[in-house]
């Protein structure tokens, strides 16, 4: 059973930046802002493999950010909090004048 953990403002933004910052787990997120799925309907929808969308579940259910909710055979995935809808319907709402040859590599140059 894993212990669960209550981090500060700054870790907690930093997982979600990290969960952001990967495009397959920021498209999971922003396809759960709306219901629930299954593993299945997620990875046919991103048009990823099964392996590869259940890494990245993985993933977020580390950083707390999605929870798999048991339904017999299934396990459905959501968001972990309902507030991650509306900040991701935010965030998606923010327009930004970026420099284009900025943070395109494996480093961001901004530093």
């Amino acid at each position: 059973m894993s212990e669960t953990v209550t981090l500060s403002h700054t870790a907690s933004l930093s997982r979600l930046g990290y969960a952001l910052s990967g495009e397959t787990r920021a498209r999971i997120l922003l396809a759960l802002r709306s219901a629930p799925a299954l593993p299945s309907e997620l990875a046919e929808s991103l048009g990823v493999s099964r392996q590869k969308l259940s890494n990245h579940l993985t993933c977020l259910r580390g950083c707390g950010l999605v929870e798999g909710v048991k339904d017999g055979r299934n396990t459905w995935y959501r968001l972990s909090d309902p507030h991650l809808a509306s900040a991701l319907d935010d965030l998606m709402r923010l327009m930004l004048v970026v420099d284009p040859d900025c943070c395109t590599g494996q480093e961001c140059r901004c530093a």
